[in-house]
C-alpha cells in the first residue's frame, strides 16, 4: 500500500550551490516545508541589490578606545547616526577603493554583490594597518584566504545589530560578525576591546621550533 504523502503546504525555494567564495553561481528550485522559510533569508550586508547602508553601532568604537584616520567606505545617506571616529573619509561617489589610503584605517565594506567584500579585503591587506568589519563566514572560502593573513580577530559576543539610515536599530542579522586587524594599532584596538568585554580575541603567535 502506498504511504499517504506529506499533506502539510510546502513552498518553492531556489536551492544553492556555493563556489569557492560561498557565492551562489547557479540555482535550482526544490520543495522545502513552510517551517524552513527562515532559510530565504540572506545573510545581513550580503543581499546583492539591497542596501549595503548598515552602520556600525557604537558600542564597539567605545570599545576599541581608539581613533582612526580614515574610513574609505562611509554612506552617503543618514550621516548624522554615523558613529565612525574617523577623520577622514570617502563616500560612494568618491569610490574608496581606488582612493589613495593613508594612516589607521577603519572599514566596515559593502558586503552586496557577488564577492563583494573581496576587493575591499584585497586592498585593505595591501595598506596594512587598521581595522575591518565582515561577516564571520568562516565556512566561505573568501574568509580562509583573507583571516590567516590578518594580525588579530575579535568575534563579538551575540549577534550585532546594526543602525540603519534612518536611525532605527536593525533586527538581529542571521549570523555573527567579526573584527579584522592588521597592524601594531589594529592589534591594540581589538585588545582594548576584548579588555572592555566585546567579544574573543583570536592573535596570532610565532610557533616555537621544536
Amino acid at each position: 500500500m502506498k504511504p499517504p504523502e506529506n499533506s502539510e503546504k510546502q513552498s518553492d525555494f531556489p536551492c544553492t550551490e556555493l563556489d569557492a567564495y560561498g557565492i551562489i553561481p547557479s540555482m535550482k528550485t526544490c520543495k522545502i516545508p513552510p517551517e524552513t522559510d527562515v532559510l530565504r533569508k540572506r545573510p545581513h550586508h550580503a543581499a546583492p541589490g539591497k542596501s549595503d547602508e548598515h552602520f556600525t553601532p557604537a558600542e564597539i568604537f567605545s570599545a576599541m578606545a581608539v581613533e582612526f584616520d580614515l574610513d574609505p567606505a562611509q554612506p552617503e545617506e543618514g550621516r548624522a547616526f554615523l558613529s565612525v571616529p574617523a577623520r577622514n573619509w570617502f563616500t560612494r561617489t568618491d569610490d574608496g577603493l581606488v582612493q589613495p589610503w593613508e594612516g589607521f584605517v577603519w572599514l566596515n565594506p559593502p558586503f552586496g554583490g557577488r564577492n563583494g567584500v573581496v576587493p575591499w579585503l584585497k586592498r585593505f591587506v595591501e595598506h596594512g594597518s587598521g581595522v575591518v568589519l565582515v561577516n564571520a563566514q568562516t565556512s566561505c572560502g573568501w574568509f580562509h584566504e583573507f583571516a590567516p593573513l590578518m594580525d588579530a580577530m575579535l568575534f563579538p559576543n551575540g549577534k550585532t545589530k546594526f543602525v540603519q539610515p534612518d536611525g532605527t536599530v536593525a533586527k538581529q542579522p542571521p549570523m555573527g560578525v567579526v573584527l579584522m586587524a592588521l597592524g601594531s594599532r589594529g592589534v591594540k584596538a581589538l585588545q582594548n576591546a576584548e579588555a572592555a568585554g566585546l567579544g574573543l580575541l583570536v592573535q596570532k603567535f610565532e610557533r616555537l621550533a621544536a
